[in-house]
């Protein structure tokens, strides 16, 4: 099997479609890579990678928004298509398993989600049973490692 991730930017919003009763979410994933050339000027170089993700947990595709940064992870799709000019075409699209959110350029959110929908997670805890470091009475040499 071949494994396939990526972590970019979403280069637009995903777009949720129901094919023969199945869910589909499809977006596409920009990678930009920096690289010096051989004149050693600073070049940057973008791949841009079509992603779809058949399941029929769709609560993540509000938060696939432009520009939010994402790992997804998957199998690559091969598919060949007759060109206009009669050759060959290739193109690859990941057929996605797994998604999280790893942030925006705004900063509109923090945390992360999965393919389960976002978690809503943040920086924040609950204090329900975490003690805050003010709380902890014993001494720190008693770590137990």
């Amino acid at each position: 099997m071949i494994k396939l991730q990526i972590i970019g930017n979403l280069g637009k919003d995903c777009i949720t479609n129901v094919v023969n009763g199945k869910s589909v979410m499809n977006f596409t994933v920009a990678h930009t890579e920096k690289f010096r050339d051989a004149q050693g000027n600073q070049k940057d170089k973008t791949i841009w990678v079509d992603c779809s993700y058949w399941s029929d947990k769709t609560g993540v595709a509000p938060y696939l928004k432009k520009g939010t940064q994402i790992y997804a992870e998957g199998v690559p799709d091969i598919r060949t298509y007759p060109k206009n000019d009669g050759t060959t075409g290739v193109t690859m699209t990941l057929r996605v398993f797994s998604v999280q959110l790893l942030g925006s350029r705004n900063g509109d959110f923090a945390g992360s989600g999965s393919e389960s929908g976002y978690s809503g997670a943040s920086a924040s805890v609950s204090s329900g049973g975490v003690n805050s470091p003010s709380d902890i009475t014993a001494p720190i040499d008693d770590l137990p490692f």
